[in-house]
Formats: C-alpha cells, sequence, structure tokens
C-alpha cells in the first residue's frame, strides 16, 4: 500500500522536528563552508562534515510530506540562514574585544556566501523535486534509486555552483575541477554508506505520523 502523508497532531509535531534540525545543519555547515580542508589528495570544504546530512534530512521531508512544503522548508533554511549571516556582520563591524578573532571565524567573504545561497537553493530544490516526482510515479519503491539519483544531481549541481563561484579565478581550472569532483563524490558516497540509517528513519517516521 502506498504511503500517504495525513496531517495530524503528530505529523506536524515531526515536521517541526525534522525541520528544525535540517535548519540547524544548514547553518552550521555554511559557517564551516569558508574553509578548506586536505583529505589525501583532494581539497575539500569543511562544509562536507555536516552538509551532507542536510541532503538526507531532505530525502526524508521529500518521501513524506508534500512537495510544496518542502519546497517552504527550504525555503525557510534559507531564509535563518541568511538571519544568522546577517547577524555574524553586524556583530564583526561593532567595536569590542577579540574583533580580528570573531571576523576570522564568522566573517565569510560575500562571494562563499553568494555561493553557499546559491548552491543551497538550487541543489535542494532540485533534490527534493526528484524525490518527491518518482515517489509519485514509483511509490514506495526504488527507495535507493530515488534516493541516489536525487543526491547525485542535487550534490552535483551543489557542488558545481558552490565551487564555481565561491572559487573561479583563485586557482587553476585542473584544481577546480579537482574539487568539484571530489566534493561531490565525497557527499554522494557519504549517502550511498548512510543509506540504511536513511531508509530506516523514514520507515520509523512513516510508522509514527500514520
Amino acid at each position: 500500500m502506498e504511503y500517504k502523508y495525513n496531517e495530524n497532531f503528530k505529523g506536524e509535531r515531526l515536521w517541526a522536528i525534522l525541520l528544525s534540525i535540517y535548519c540547524a545543519c544548514l547553518i552550521i555547515s555554511n559557517v564551516l563552508a569558508a574553509k578548506v580542508f586536505a583529505l589525501g589528495p583532494f581539497t575539500l570544504p569543511c562544509a562536507v562534515i555536516i552538509f551532507p546530512i542536510v541532503y538526507i534530512l531532505n530525502d526524508v521531508l521529500a518521501e513524506i510530506f508534500p512537495l510544496a512544503r518542502v519546497r517552504k522548508g527550504i525555503l525557510l533554511g534559507f531564509g535563518l540562514n541568511l538571519l544568522a549571516v546577517i547577524c555574524f556582520e553586524i556583530a564583526i563591524v561593532l567595536p569590542g574585544y577579540g574583533e580580528n578573532v570573531f571576523a576570522e571565524v564568522l566573517g565569510s567573504s560575500w562571494r562563499v556566501l553568494l555561493a553557499s545561497f546559491v548552491a543551497y537553493l538550487v541543489g535542494s530544490t532540485c533534490n527534493a523535486t526528484i524525490m518527491s516526482r518518482m515517489h509519485t510515479r514509483a511509490g514506495e519503491k526504488r527507495l535507493f534509486f530515488r534516493c541516489f539519483l536525487s543526491t547525485v544531481v542535487g550534490e552535483g549541481l551543489d557542488a558545481i555552483l558552490f565551487i564555481a563561484i565561491a572559487f573561479y579565478g583563485t586557482m587553476d581550472n585542473i584544481t577546480l575541477l579537482i574539487m568539484i569532483g571530489a566534493q561531490a563524490a565525497f557527499k554522494i558516497l557519504y549517502e550511498v554508506v548512510v543509506f540504511p540509517l536513511t531508509n530506516a528513519v523514514i520507515k520509523k517516521v512513516k510508522a509514527y505520523v500514520s
């Protein structure tokens, strides 16, 4: 039997919890995005530590809730992240102690912020749309394939847009392409490895809200 989301108290409470975790992970990932680290021969933004969780939650939300609602959640995440950035920038310019250290940690360039915003909106929306549309057509079948395909498209676009906007001109094109490929591959592999957990969460959520 195909699962259909019903608006009820349990569903609304769960939506609020999952969306809160989703937004928190998004804000944390964008704070980390300005720093890069070396993983063997590859260079990756530190946001890969937590950002794949955003896409896993995106899959869970898109599998359970209507697409229109998930898109509103994506926009809410965008708005809250923008609010955090504005507050960081105001705090940086206010006089006080430790301005340099504070600015170094939280003062991402507007280019990096623009990159993260554009990449997030495009990648997350595509991820949720593919998950939802494929669910409409296939029902409960082929969950792994749906999660994998939506992640490949969403994470791929996210990696291309973020790195191209944030770092183009600061390094040679070969390094840029390697960085894009490494980030996308890392995030996709991350979701494949944790798919059993994603699958278990989706089943638990469906059972809870039914």
